[in-house]
């Protein structure tokens, strides 16, 4: 017998999944994601595509679905600490379309208490990528760490690597490079440590 269970909802259009992870009471199960209010713009007009990020609470055993909206900017491309993929988790950081896929800025948001709690916009003009956070080796909370994207001038036409303090609220530069070329908007990447190098290298 399937254990799968069905559950009717109002729609949610979901793209990029950011996390999800089984509550403590063994019944619900909460998932945290972009909400695409406009889908049928995806592949086409990028421009009037609006995400809005909420946390979806199911239980499994009654099926009462709840949805709450974590903030009513357009944002996407949103991580977490990837030590808690898969586990309750307090903390999103989400690129800010402004429209897709020009990112003006990022915001972290509070999961447990629904709300942004940090935000850097990058200026008039520049626009960035999706935001990668990279923990701290010793980091002991969830949030020790640095945000990293690309941020691109469209006056000056430079490109920069910005990395930032993961922990500010106003997401504070620590470092910043220069870059030869332009990365393009919503061009994917992905941020690998050297320890994950060197294993691939010796296997």
């Amino acid at each position: 017998e399937s254990k799968m269970k069905w559950f009717d909802v109002p729609g949610f259009n979901i793209l990029h999944a950011i996390n999800a992870w089984d509550e403590e009471d063994g019944e619900t199960v909460t998932l945290v994601g972009p909400n695409i209010l406009s889908v049928e713009h995806v592949m086409e007009r990028m421009d009037l595509v609006h995400a809005m990020i909420e946390k979806v609470r199911i239980n499994v055993e009654t099926g009462i679905v709840t949805r709450q909206p974590l903030s009513v900017r357009n944002l996407d491309w949103a991580v977490i600490n990837n030590d808690f993929l898969g586990k309750k988790n307090r903390f999103v950081y989400a690129a800010i379309g402004n429209p897709m896929p020009k990112i003006s800025g990022v915001v972290k948001i509070d999961v447990l208490i629904g709300e942004e709690i940090g935000c850097r916009l990058y200026g008039e003009g520049c626009y960035g990528g999706e935001p990668f956070f990279v923990a701290r080796e010793d980091g002991e909370e969830e949030d020790d760490g640095y945000l990293v994207s690309y941020v691109h001038d469209e006056k000056k036409g430079e490109s920069r690597f910005l990395v930032m303090d993961a922990k500010s609220p106003e997401f504070e530069i620590v470092a910043e490079v220069k870059l030869p070329r332009r990365v393009p908007y919503g061009f994917h990447g992905l941020f690998v440590k050297e320890s994950d190098i060197t294993k691939l290298s010796v296997s």
